[in-house]
């Protein structure tokens, strides 16, 4: 398999497990001390990460928390952060402009920031009231925070039982997924390496997924146009350019809003003869209950996709870390 190292995925995903006891106890001292509402702030993927949270904590709990996309606060502002706020970050550089802006902000405005910042060292990094340091993952340490959060507030009772199997079987299990997925990755990958316009649509914790493919990964890393859209969105818009040669592709994970992806997948065989669906049930995860499965669809459809792109990067003779671009110059 093309860009797969089996015992690094796992020790990677099983080393992000690792640090629950660490940020609990952040989350703990956070308590103590009280808080009043919880900032999910980033760009970009971060920004994606964020509203995949978003749409978690939004099922079960009754918590003050929303979403800022960090350039939009750093223009506009947003009077619900102050003193008490904790605003949850996560920069791979350590660097990123506009959240290192944000930061800024949010501490003039009073607040404190929990940062997963993966470079120690940087502006980021010795920015933020709480780090934590751990590459990659990034979604994964989100909903360690939002849930430990919500247990904490009577919320999330499952949370012992939900990590005791995810300890045990979701490293494993996601690199069983790129292997089953890795022939129809291959497929995909020669049939839409030259799409012109692509078209990606999900619902729940899968549309933050969605934008991030769409953007940070086709757009970004392969270079090929894409558009995403939310599934509830679809019919209200999109539906009518959606013809025979239309490349559309519609991620369906097992959350709470599973059900809006559906409805997609049953209308586009009536007016489209190039669509492509990706259930996260079509893959089996050993040792995780079905019930917990919709809090990690965006993880088994981010080990679907692995699976793409390590067939488009090879089809295109394109490594997806150039950029023409990105960081490349200021603007």
């Amino acid at each position: 398999m093309l860009k797969f190292d089996e015992q690094k995925q796992i020790d990677s995903v099983n080393g992000a497990l690792a640090l629950r006891g660490e940020i609990e106890s952040i989350i703990d001292k956070i308590v103590a001390d009280g808080y009043k509402n919880i900032c999910w702030l980033g760009i970009g993927g971060t920004w994606a990460s964020s509203l995949q949270a978003e749409v978690h904590m939004k099922e079960f709990s009754a918590i003050d928390f929303f979403v800022e996309n960090a350039a939009e606060y750093n223009m506009t502002g947003n009077k619900r952060i102050g003193e008490g706020t904790i605003v949850i970050i996560s920069s791979v550089s350590g660097t990123t402009v506009e959240v290192v802006e944000s930061v800024k902000k949010v501490h003039e405005a009073g607040a404190k920031v929990f940062g997963f910042i993966d470079k120690l060292g940087t502006p980021l990094a010795e920015m933020v009231d709480y780090i934590i340091t751990y590459p990659a993952n990034e979604q994964l340490k989100f909903f360690m925070v939002a849930d430990y959060f919500m247990k904490l507030n009577g919320e999330f009772p499952q949370y012992d039982d939900v990590y005791a199997q995810f300890d045990a079987h979701l490293a494993k299990g996601l690199v069983e997924v790129e292997k089953a997925a890795d022939a129809f990755g291959k497929a995909y990958a020669e049939e839409h390496c030259e799409d012109e316009l692509h078209y990606f649509i999900g619902a729940g914790n899968q549309y933050g997924a969605t934008y991030s493919y769409a953007m940070c990964y086709w757009e970004e890393q392969h270079w090929i146009r894409t558009k995403s859209i939310h599934s509830t969105e679809f019919f209200h818009g999109m539906l009518e350019v959606v013809d025979k040669y239309t490349p559309v592709t519609v991620y369906i994970g097992e959350d709470s809003q599973r059900a809006a992806s559906e409805r997609v997948a049953r209308f586009l065989p009536k007016v489209c003869g190039n669509y492509t669906i990706i259930d996260t049930k079509d893959y089996p995860m050993e040792g995780i209950s079905e019930e917990y499965r919709g809090y990690i669809s965006h993880l088994i459809m981010h080990a679907v996709n692995n699976r793409i792109d390590a067939h488009i990067e090879a089809i295109n003779h394109h490594p997806m870390e150039i950029r023409r671009y990105y960081r490349q110059f200021d603007y």
